[in-house]
């Protein structure tokens, strides 16, 4: 197996310039910690090139690097539908969402839910946000990113981990979200370059597209189904068109790692522009993740029988995983100077979405504990402590990794992300959305349903992991052995459903005993829309050619 050149070094090393470069000139411009507004939310200044290019880049991690061209190598072609209905449910955010968001003047989401609820409704949502954060994005990102260095570099996996941490960590704590968003915009250009590189340069290698087919079509023993969106046993349809939607709100219009963006718009209008312009990008990954992982597998089968291999640098361990599509990919096919383009592409994939948690965390736990332990705490205060919270997260997600690495063994990366979002997305997704458009559900109906949603959440999360790992065995044909043994994407199904059931039953039980809801946080039918909310023809167009987009790929790959 080829390794980095000089040529490509020198290209890795002037990306971190670079993106150092840009935090430092931003940070010094903007006096990003001068005050909370600025640190946390940008000065609620940004435009909507920046919002949008920052929903991207923050999204896209090296979970997608990793976990999502390992699923194009694996044959699990569906796990991009998690990407193209991304781009249908942030225009969701950009039309439903913002107007009541911006509105309101929050700096987070559970600030929203108190506002519309209560004190107890903001305190379940910031717990609960913190901790998946912890088991999904910082544990998940730091373990994506030093597999990156393992293989690419031949550095130990727990070295990787700590290097991807100090590296990202530097200007995130000083620099604040406009430092983040700023950085991010050169990152996905980088990464988009670079998965465009490796396409085309796998491409190359086989001998172009109707190579892979023909290599799909002689190895695979699911050459039929191997790149449909429709027909594969572990994503159903129904759990695609009616599941995979409830995981989407949940993420992109109510979370806060993604939410914050849009409430550093300058106004209404510039947010919708930004989640369009997002909704955009969010159609690339299928072309610049998936697809490489595809071509790495059709290389494996007829050129480099070896390709997935990964040997420990230290142990000398060898395992095989399709985890390392990408990166194995990189080192066989690309040219030197091209492979630091792509690492590079790595690197700032990892960083932006690692940067950007780190921020959002930092915010949920300086605004929505510490504030309201401290109500009269300064700028600089707060400041502080977002920073403190940060890198002690960051220290707790290093500390669940080896439980990660248990439940990701044999590749499924992006799998196990999806799936551990499956148990606590769907109570939150129904409290919002109901909480928006339906003026009788109140704060007893909202919480009694978040806490049971979370119960069963965690009950199948327990469950199927001692079934994995703890030697449990549950009775075939019982009611929880089938709900343990569910498509997660039905399970979130099941969830919404359960938790809609209780929302509606509690508040109608309550109703005469309900706080009357604040104007501007429920649809309310004949409020005249503001100047900057009225839909420009342009939106409508750009709109309507996104929604094209994603039938034209439902079709093609159906």
């Amino acid at each position: 197996m080829e390794s980095l050149g000089a040529l490509d070094f020198a290209v890795i090393a002037g990306y971190f310039l670079l993106v150092f470069g840009i935090a430092w000139f931003v940070t010094k411009k903007e006096k990003s910690g001068a005050d909370a507004s600025s640190y946390f939310l940008g000065g609620r200044d940004l435009g909507w090139f920046a919002i949008g290019a920052s929903l991207f880049a923050s999204n896209i991690g090296s979970e997608h690097l990793i976990g999502l061209s390992g699923s194009g190598a694996r044959g699990a072609f569906p796990e991009a539908q998690f990407e193209i209905l991304a781009s249908l449910i942030l225009l969701l955010l950009g039309w439903v969402f913002v107007p009541f968001y911006i509105r309101s003047g929050v700096f987070t989401m559970p600030e929203f839910l108190e506002r519309r609820y209560n004190k107890g409704a903001r305190t379940y949502l910031s717990v609960v946000s913190i901790i998946s954060y912890v088991l999904t994005k910082i544990s998940f990102t730091i373990f994506a990113g030093a597999l990156v260095f393992e293989v690419l570099l031949g550095i130990p996996f727990w070295t990787g981990a700590l290097i991807t941490v100090i590296a990202t960590g530097i200007y995130t704590v000083f620099g604040g979200l406009k430092a983040v968003v700023y950085t991010d915009m050169v990152q996905a250009i980088i990464f988009i370059l670079g998965g465009l590189a490796a396409t085309y340069f796998g491409l190359e290698a086989i001998g172009g597209w109707s190579e892979v087919l023909v290599a799909i079509e002689t190895n695979s023993p699911d050459a039929d189904t191997f790149m449909s969106l429709w027909r594969n046993k572990e994503y159903p349809w129904t759990g695609v068109l009616l599941g995979a939607p409830i995981l989407g709100i949940w993420y992109w219009c109510t979370d806060q790692f993604i939410v914050q963006r849009v409430l550093s718009a300058k106004n209404i209008s510039t947010a919708r522009k930004g989640t369009i312009f997002g909704s955009f990008l969010k159609l690339l990954p299928l072309f610049i993740f998936i697809f490489p992982g595809i071509i790495a597998y059709a290389l494996s089968v007829t050129t480099y029988p070896d390709l997935f291999t990964v040997t420990n640098p230290i142990t000398g361990e060898v395992r095989t995983t399709t985890d390392a599509a990408l990166p194995a990919l990189i080192l066989r096919v690309l040219p030197v100077g091209f492979r630091g383009l792509v690492v590079a592409g790595f690197l700032a994939a990892l960083m932006s979405s690692l940067s950007s948690v780190f921020n959002s965390t930092s915010t949920l736990f300086t605004f929505d504990f510490y504030k309201q332990w401290r109500p009269q705490a300064s700028e600089k205060q707060l400041v502080l402590v977002g920073r403190i919270a940060t890198v002690v997260l960051v220290i707790v997600g290093l500390a669940w990794i080896p439980f990660m690495r248990k439940l990701t063994e044999g590749g499924g990366i992006y799998r196990y992300l999806q799936s551990v979002q499956a148990y606590v997305s769907p109570p939150i997704a129904a409290a919002f959305l109901l909480g928006i458009f339906y003026k009788k559900i109140n704060a007893k109906g909202a919480l009694a349903a978040l806490w049971t949603g979370f119960a069963l959440g965690m009950a199948r999360l327990v469950l199927e992991y001692m079934t994995q790992e703890g030697g449990l065995t549950l009775t075939p044909g019982g009611m929880i052995n089938s709900l343990v043994t569910m498509n997660f994407l039905h399970y979130a199904i099941f969830l919404f459903v359960v938790s809609i059931a209780v929302m509606v039953l509690v508040s109608f039980a309550t109703v005469k005993t309900a706080k009357l809801v604040e104007p501007g946080l429920v649809y309310e039918r004949g409020v005249v829309q503001s100047a900057d909310q009225k839909a420009k023809p342009v939106e409508v167009y750009l709109t309507i050619a996104i929604i094209i987009a994603v039938l034209i790929l439902w079709w093609v790959f159906r």
